[in-house]
């Protein structure tokens, strides 16, 4: 089971910017039945990983403060894709951004947990 960011780039400050996480399987794993809680993290340089959105279902989505109001998570079930829409960027929102599953079932019932992706850069900057 594997988790794959894309989208990252650099865009300029009030600009807009679209990631998207995708989770796979493989052959020992078969085809994914179900993922839990997906989100997104950040890590700045020189700062630790936060939080930045989750989403269990469509009535279940938390955001970090900083980003409330600018970024929207939303969720392809049928694709087993995360997206994290980026609008009205700041220079501060500048990091790797990281994929996450709480929690990932395979084809054959085994149960993976605390799964990332490798992480995608995102550079704010004019």
């Amino acid at each position: 089971v594997q988790l794959v960011e894309s989208g990252g780039g650099l865009v300029q400050p009030g600009g807009s910017l679209r990631l998207s996480c995708a989770a796979s399987g493989s052959a020992v794993s078969g085809n994914i039945r179900r993922i839990n809680t997906m989100g997104w993290y950040r890590q700045a340089p020189g700062k630790e990983r936060e939080f930045v959105a989750t989403m269990a279902s469509a009535d279940s989505t938390h955001y970090a403060d900083s980003v409330k109001g600018r970024f929207t998570i939303s969720r392809d079930n049928a694709r087993n894709t995360v997206y994290l829409q980026m609008n009205s960027v700041k220079p501060e929102d500048t990091a790797v951004y990281y994929c996450n599953a709480d929690f990932v079932v395979d084809a054959h019932g085994r149960t993976y947990y605390a799964v990332w992706g490798q992480g995608t850069q995102v550079t704010v900057s004019s």
